[in-house]
């Protein structure tokens, strides 16, 4: 569950990115489908940050954090073996080469530019 960080509410309007920036003020930057808009500084109170937390803007337009999940979840040993199996190389068979060229010919473009300057 986030926690709020902060007491300002930000008014959110649509086709606009809200994110905390560097800085720790919250920002806004127009989305590829707005035209119009420029990047701005929104909000006027700064958010220290602590290292493990993911800080974002939630729908009611506060700073809000969440702890992160490194690592990922643990994997049993039976997925283990079943990797390992998928892994193992397989056995590849040479391909034929096919040397039959194509029995239909192409005009080549000297003729047809020969033939063209004979009609001139």
């Amino acid at each position: 569950m986030a926690q709020r960080v902060t007491d300002e509410n930000v008014d959110r309007e649509g086709g606009f990115l809200y994110y905390l920036g560097r800085d720790g003020f919250v920002w806004r930057t127009p989305m590829k489908s707005n035209t119009r808009g420029r990047k701005e500084k929104v909000g006027s109170e700064r958010v220290h940050r602590d290292e493990g937390y993911l800080y974002f803007v939630d729908r009611n337009g506060y700073v809000a954090r969440t702890t992160m999940n490194r690592g990922g979840r643990k994997r049993s040993s039976s997925v283990k073996s079943k990797r390992s199996a998928a892994k193992r190389p397989s056995a590849r068979k040479s391909a034929k080469k096919s040397s039959k060229k194509s029995s239909a010919k192409r005009p080549s473009a000297r003729k047809s530019a020969k033939s063209s300057r004979k009609r001139r």
